[in-house]
C-alpha cells in the first residue's frame, strides 16, 4: 500500500477542497480493498450519489469516504444533509464508512479506518443548526458524525499512525462483530451503549459492580426501562456468547482483545 497521494491527479484544479477530494478519492480507489470480503480494488459510484462513494464488485458492500487534513481525525466529522443520513442508516443497504486523515504538507496518509455500517445508529448523527435565512440554501440542515460514540471494536484501522495494518488483522476484527448486522436498530443501540461503558473501564478485567456504576446514565437514555441492571447483565452475557468477553468468575469479566 502506497501511503503517498498521486499529486498528478490534481493537475488542473485550483480549489483546495477540490484538490483534497480528488487526491483522497483516487488514493482509496488505487490502494484500498474491501474489508468485508478482502477483494482488491474498490469501484467508484457516479458523482453526487447520496451517502456512498465506493462499492465492492465482489460482495456489493458500499462505502462512504470522509477525509480530513491535519495531525488527527478528531471526534466530530462534518457530513451532509441530516435527513438523508438518517434515512440511509435506517435503510437495509446503509453504507460502511471510511475515514481518512492526511498530512497536507506532503500529501500522505496518517490514518485510514473503517467503521462498519452496523455501528451506525441515529444517536451518533448529530443535527446541526439550520442555515440562516440569508444563506443560499436557507433552512438546510446538515449533520456531524460523532465518532466518540463508536466503541473501540468498531474502529477498524487499515492505516494507523502512518503504518499499514496487515490485511488479515483488518478482516478478523471486522468479522468479530459481524453478528451485529442481524440485530435490529434498537438492539444494536443497547449493545453499543454497553460496549462504550466497557471501554470506559481501565484495564482488561472488570466487575459487574463497575458496570452497575453506569446504571443512572443508561436510565437517562432509556427512561421507560425499569430493569437497567437486568439489561446490563443480559448484554454482558450476549457479548460473552459472541466471544468479545470472557466470564472469569461470578461477577467478574475479562475483555477479549481482537487483533
Amino acid at each position: 500500500m502506497n501511503l503517498n497521494f498521486d499529486v498528478r491527479k490534481a493537475d488542473g484544479y485550483s480549489s483546495n477542497s477540490q484538490i483534497a477530494r480528488v487526491l483522497t478519492e483516487n488514493w482509496v480507489k488505487e490502494n484500498s480493498f474491501c474489508p468485508n470480503c478482502g477483494h482488491f480494488h474498490l469501484s467508484e459510484f457516479e458523482n453526487n450519489r447520496p451517502v456512498a462513494d465506493f462499492f465492492c464488485k465482489n460482495c456489493s458492500e458500499e462505502y462512504e469516504l470522509k477525509s480530513k487534513g491535519g495531525n488527527r481525525l478528531g471526534e466530530k466529522i462534518m457530513d451532509g444533509a441530516y435527513s438523508t443520513m438518517i434515512e440511509r442508516i435506517n435503510s437495509a443497504n446503509n453504507p460502511s464508512f471510511f475515514f481518512l486523515n492526511y498530512n497536507r504538507n506532503n500529501w500522505s496518509v496518517n490514518n485510514f479506518l473503517m467503521i462498519p455500517k452496523h455501528y451506525f445508529v441515529p444517536e451518533i448523527i448529530i443535527k446541526r443548526k439550520p442555515l440562516a435565512v440569508t444563506a443560499r440554501r436557507a433552512g438546510w440542515v446538515g449533520c456531524n458524525i460523532d465518532l466518540s460514540k463508536i466503541p473501540e471494536s468498531g474502529r477498524i484501522f487499515i492505516v494507523k499512525d502512518s503504518k499499514e495494518i496487515p490485511k488479515n488483522k483488518v478482516e478478523i476484527k471486522l468479522q468479530s462483530t459481524s453478528f451485529l448486522r442481524s440485530q435490529k436498530l434498537d438492539s444494536r443501540g443497547w449493545i453499543m451503549d454497553i460496549m462504550n461503558c466497557i471501554d470506559k473501564i481501565q484495564g482488561d478485567n472488570f466487575t459487574l459492580e463497575q458496570m452497575y456504576a453506569f446504571e443512572n446514565k443508561l436510565r437517562v437514555k432509556y427512561p421507560e426501562n425499569n430493569h437497567i441492571k437486568d439489561k446490563i447483565r443480559q448484554q454482558l452475557q450476549y457479548l460473552r456468547d459472541k466471544g468479545l468477553l470472557e466470564f472469569t468468575s461470578r461477577g467478574n469479566y475479562k475483555k477479549i482483545k481482537i487483533l
